[in-house]
């Protein structure tokens, strides 16, 4: 019983991760309530998954991969998904898509070059992430239940972008610093505990 507990944490992020194509599906067919119940559900299932590999130690370095990209996954397809279908400006996605590619491009060339970098999660990069997490959730909500959130909308919209370029430059400042500090050499420790 307790080695099929320890699949829990994990078995919830796949859930998630599976969760993606559905969410897609369902904002591309205008399905708004589906849309916005699994948003509402990944959330709390990202919470428990959380709290049980905490609280009973049933941290993996599996875990530690999947669920930043559950995550990222699930809110870039939406974002793309609602730019597609005209709920979102098609600008502030491609900033959103940009930085992610950005940061992989950015690490993958670091590995490359021989010196590998932890990017580890910053406080504007924190926020850029809360942010695009309600900007999703009130254009979902907005669609589901028929409200206008024209202003609140607008106001997210260009938040995240200012965000989203900001934390861009502080990874690309940091990065920088990075690759032309003394030799090559390993990362200091292994997946971080959050997405950037």
């Amino acid at each position: 019983m307790r080695s099929w507990f320890t699949l829990v944490p994990n078995m919830i992020t796949l859930a998630r991760l599976f969760a993606v194509p559905v969410v897609v599906w369902a904002i591309a067919t205008g399905e708004s309530g589906i849309a916005f119940a699994l948003f509402v559900a990944a959330g709390i299932s990202d919470a428990i998954d959380g709290y049980l590999a905490k609280r009973f130690r049933l941290e993996t370095e599996l875990g530690a991969y999947l669920d930043p990209i559950a995550d990222k996954a699930l809110l870039v397809s939406i974002y793309v998904a609602l730019a597609i279908a005209g709920e979102l400006p098609v600008w502030v996605t491609t900033l959103v898509v940009a930085r992610d590619l950005l940061i992989v491009g950015a690490v993958m060339l670091a590995v490359v070059l021989g010196r590998p970098v932890r990017v580890r999660p910053i406080a504007v990069s924190k926020a850029n992430t809360l942010v695009q997490i309600v900007l999703a959730a009130v254009v979902l909500a907005a669609n589901a239940f028929g409200w206008e959130l024209y202003w609140p909308t607008l106001i997210l919209t260009l938040a995240v972008a200012a965000l989203t370029v900001t934390s861009a430059g502080a990874y690309l400042v940091e990065w920088m610093a990075h690759m032309t500090a003394g030799p090559p050499q390993a990362p200091k420790s292994g997946p971080g505990d959050e997405h950037p």
